[in-house]
């Protein structure tokens, strides 16, 4: 079969959707199938071009069997709602040309954020005659607006209007919760179409790994502390300030260390904030290659997830699943009612505590720290779970059999092949 992944992050970005599109795309190519990804020029999360992509419109390359067309966008690295609107804007109008030069794919696989990328797709499925399946990372506009991101009415109707089109001009679509198919039914998407695919974790590369002799606790002066690790986004969803805030309650206590991991550019501010609050068991580094991850995870006792009050309740971290796979309890500073809560109440691997509540997060800190049997079976519990339930080849089947189904159903596809058969 010949696919094509049509998403605005990929290889080399190592946070977010990237990570899990190579993975489909490498995963499907070892298959056997044939797969080119039409993809921006690599910028996240530093919100800058990578060197070696940059003062490029156009860039083509290949990684494990995968061919991968790149297209210019605008980027700045600290973007208001203007610059993202912009950049969302290049992407649909530069990614088409490199879309239309390439071999005709049987299916298209397409990933939100952003919703503006079904105006290309929508316009190569009708081009193609093949079915295009959009994947639903996040639920936008509404998540958007829920946190304060978009307030203009006007964009929000725009935006609205975009959402709907893309519902309805996809074929099928996949998303990563129950929660995001109950927001979809109320939306009147129509139940055939909808299909639950929880995003994975490849499970032979997070693993559980020994602290002992441990790289990342040793470059960091950590050997016998009690880590606490936040390792992820740093924006408006998060609110990184109450772990700070948590760490401060905690200074008293010298084996306890705290570890956030984030964009350089957003450590500053937490940096402040640190010496605002006296908080100086905090250590704030950048992102680390994605070769250390499986190292940098299994350097922590507790694995941290952390959500805002007004996060909308079906939103997912996929940093979960990674979590899950190192082997590591969790503490999650989540919504009660949310997926996440949900998703890590179900693992058995971890402790749901208020968010923006450094009272609650402290006291689970501080009672993890002080029973380490208990640690140990949140850990087992957050392995075993993650390899039964979001195991990548798993996954990867899900999205084969779904490629299949959709193409098999497809009029003009079917001609196709009988086409092909009668010659």
């Amino acid at each position: 079969m010949q696919i094509l992944i049509y998403s605005y992050n990929y290889y080399p970005e190592p946070i977010g959707i990237a990570p899990l599109m190579t993975e489909l795309a490498e995963g499907l190519v070892k298959r056997g199938h044939k797969v080119r990804v039409v993809t921006a020029m690599p910028n996240y999360p530093e919100r800058q071009i990578y060197e070696g992509y940059r003062k490029k419109l156009f860039f083509t390359e290949y990684k494990n069997g995968v061919q991968i067309q790149r297209s210019y966008v605008w980027i700045r690295p600290q973007p208001n709602l203007l610059d993202r609107m912009l950049l969302d804007a290049s992407f649909v109008f530069t990614s088409l040309l490199p879309a239309l030069n390439g071999w005709r794919p049987d299916v298209i696989l397409t990933t939100s954020p952003s919703l503006p990328v079904s105006i290309p797709t929508t316009i190569l499925g009708w081009l193609y005659g093949c079915p295009v399946v959009l994947n639903l990372q996040d639920i936008l506009p509404e998540a958007a607006i829920h946190v304060g991101l978009l307030k203009n009415k006007l964009l929000i109707k725009v935006f609205t209007a975009l959402e709907k089109f893309a519902y309805r001009t996809a074929t099928k679509i996949s998303v990563i919760s129950d929660g995001f198919i109950e927001n979809l039914l109320a939306k009147n998407v129509e139940v055939n179409k909808l299909l639950q695919i929880p995003n994975w974790v490849d499970v032979n590369f997070i693993r559980p790994l020994p602290k002992e002799d441990n790289a990342f606790r040793i470059a960091h002066n950590l050997n016998g502390k009690f880590v606490v690790l936040y390792s992820g986004n740093i924006a408006l969803t998060q609110g990184l300030e109450t772990v700070v805030k948590t760490a401060s309650m905690l200074r008293h206590i010298p084996d306890i260390a705290f570890v956030i991991v984030g964009e350089a550019s957003c450590l500053q501010r937490l940096q402040q904030e640190c010496q605002s609050c006296g908080a100086d068991n905090v250590l704030l580094l950048p992102f680390q290659p994605r070769e250390r991850l499986p190292e940098m995870l299994a350097a922590a006792d507790i694995g941290l997830v952390v959500q805002k009050k007004n996060v909308i309740s079906f939103n997912m971290p996929s940093k979960i699943q990674v979590l899950l796979a190192s082997g590591r309890a969790l503490i999650a500073s989540v919504p009660e009612n949310g997926t996440a809560a949900r998703a890590i109440r179900q693992s058995g691997g971890g402790i749901i505590v208020p968010p923006e509540d450094p009272e609650a997060l402290a006291q689970a800190i501080l009672d993890l720290y002080q029973h380490p049997n208990k640690v140990q079976t949140l850990g087992y519990n957050s392995r075993h779970y993650a390899t039964e339930q979001y195991a990548f080849e798993q996954a990867l089947t899900h999205y084969e059999s779904l490629f299949y189904t959709v193409t098999a159903n497809n009029p003009v596809m079917d001609s196709t092949v009988v086409s092909k058969q009668e010659v």
